[in-house]
Formats: C-alpha cells, sequence, structure tokens
C-alpha cells in the first residue's frame, strides 16, 4: 500500500463523508433490539399521550362545569308545556349556548359609555370591600392578561444577549415601549422594545426587560415554536433551512463538478476508444 493510500486510509470519517466531503463529528451508537423497541415505545407515547389528555380533560369540562351550566341556566328558564319550552329543557348543550349568546351580549354592551360606566361602579364596589377586592383583582389580572389585544400579545421571537454579554436568551418581543418608561429611558434612542425573557422549562414566570431594537436578533419562528422550544428544555427545535447556507453549499458542490469533469478531459481526453 502506497503512502498517498494510507494516507487516505487514516484521514478522520467525519471529512470523508456527507455533504461536501464532510460528515458528523459524532456517529451515532447503533441501537440494539430492545433500544429500538424502547424508542418506538416513546415515540408512541409522544403521540398517544396529548391526544388521550386532551381527550380526558374535554371529557370532565363538558361532564363536569359545562354540564352544571347547562342546567343552571335550563332552571332559570320558565318551566311549561309548550314543544318549545319542552325542546329547550331537554336538548343537550342548549343552556350552555344560551350562556354563550348572553356573555356576548354583555360584551357589546360594556363597548359603549353606558356599559362602562355600570362596569366601573361594579368594579369600584368589589374593590371597596377589604377581602373580595383582593380575589376580584387576581383574576381581574390574570383574564385581562390572558385575553388582551392583539397588539399587546407577543409578536416575535428574538434572541438577546442576557444576563451578560456572550450568552444568548431567547425572548418573546412584546412591543414598543411606551409611558413613563420611555420617557425616563429617552437617552437609549429611539425603537425601545419590551421584551419577556421566560424561564425554562416554566414560561409562565420571567423577566420583562427594555431593550433597543438594534440589540435584538429576531428570529423567523413563530411564538408556537419558541414555546415548544421553552418547555421542552431545546430537546424540540423548529426546521430550519437557511437559504444562503444551502445556495454556499449547491455552489461548491457546482465547483466540485466542474473540477471532476475538468480532471476527467485531462485524464482521458486524448485516450480513444
Amino acid at each position: 500500500m502506497s503512502d498517498e493510500q494510507e494516507t487516505h486510509t487514516d484521514e478522520p470519517h467525519h471529512r470523508r463523508g456527507g455533504l461536501g466531503g464532510e460528515g458528523p463529528l459524532i456517529q451515532p451508537k447503533k441501537q440494539s433490539f430492545l433500544g429500538g423497541l424502547w424508542s418506538d415505545f416513546l415515540a408512541g407515547v409522544a403521540v398517544v399521550a396529548p391526544t388521550g389528555i386532551t381527550i380526558w380533560l374535554f371529557y370532565l369540562l363538558f361532564t363536569g362545569p359545562m354540564a352544571k351550566l347547562d342546567t343552571f341556566v335550563k332552571r332559570t328558564l320558565p318551566v311549561g308545556d309548550s314543544k318549545y319550552e319542552t325542546f329547550v329543557q331537554f336538548f343537550p348543550g342548549f343552556g350552555v349556548f344560551l350562556a354563550f349568546i348572553a356573555i356576548i351580549l354583555i360584551g357589546i354592551f360594556t363597548k359603549n359609555f353606558i356599559g362602562r360606566s355600570f362596569i366601573r361602579a361594579g368594579e369600584r364596589l368589589f374593590e371597596s370591600l377589604p377581602i373580595v377586592r383582593n380575589v376580584f383583582g387576581f383574576f381581574k389580572n390574570v383574564f385581562e392578561t390572558a385575553l388582551r389585544q392583539s397588539d399587546r400579545s407577543f409578536k416575535e421571537v428574538a434572541l438577546v444577549e442576557y444576563p451578560r454579554k456572550g450568552a444568548w436568551v431567547m425572548a418573546f418581543v412584546v412591543g414598543e415601549t411606551k409611558g413613563e418608561v420611555l420617557t425616563r429611558l429617552d437617552d437609549m434612542g429611539d425603537h425601545l422594545t419590551s421584551i419577556f425573557i421566560p424561564t425554562v422549562p416554566n414560561p409562565t414566570s420571567g423577566f420583562l426587560l427594555f431593550v433597543p431594537r438594534k440589540d435584538l436578533r429576531v428570529l423567523s419562528m413563530t411564538v408556537e415554536e419558541a414555546a415548544k422550544v421553552v418547555f421542552s428544555l431545546g430537546l424540540v427545535t423548529p426546521d430550519y433551512a437557511d437559504g444562503a447556507e444551502a445556495a454556499k453549499r449547491l455552489e461548491k458542490l457546482a465547483k466540485e463538478a466542474n473540477g471532476e469533469k475538468t480532471l476527467k478531459k485531462r485524464l482521458f481526453g486524448g485516450r480513444k476508444s
């Protein structure tokens, strides 16, 4: 065996395989039969568990709170012997439908001046009671946060250096900073942005930061995909295709193909079949 052949044989595997002559640095360990079964079992659990839990939760919802709401609404309706009243009393879910319509009507009423006045009066009444105001304030904040308008919800996902230079974390972009915070931080420049940095794996808590827009590196992934990354401790990552990187690899392959054609012409171009 020649020195050139020995050099080629001793070349590391990660430089011989893969796209463009490069392969993975770490080769996956070959699974045993039991290991393959365990992997298949976990894959099945990943499919069955979310489906089963979702069905179970909705079953409890419709057989518990929703059923009680349906019964409560039907009991408040007048009882008679007409076909319409009999249909209302025995049709399943009709009470929930009426409650849904009533909530929509209340929402429409609260959007005008008279409705807002009634709502403010009711809130002042609850807030004047010592214990009730704490409970009312808590649930008011929870539902206002959960049901806030789209202009206040997370818009983008970005990377930001935190808590030090060189360390990057994933953040949800809330929007432009407003109010007194913007006034006090006017020396930070324009486009001051409010971002939320979630804790892992519980994204319901985290840190609210105010940073210049130029310090953010906005990602193309959606808010839902970023939430999956946070929940899974980074084990679940969305697919991403870098167009620039793919173009570079194709260009490299094209150059290698042209080089091989040129070499073949030099070696075999003068030979006659």
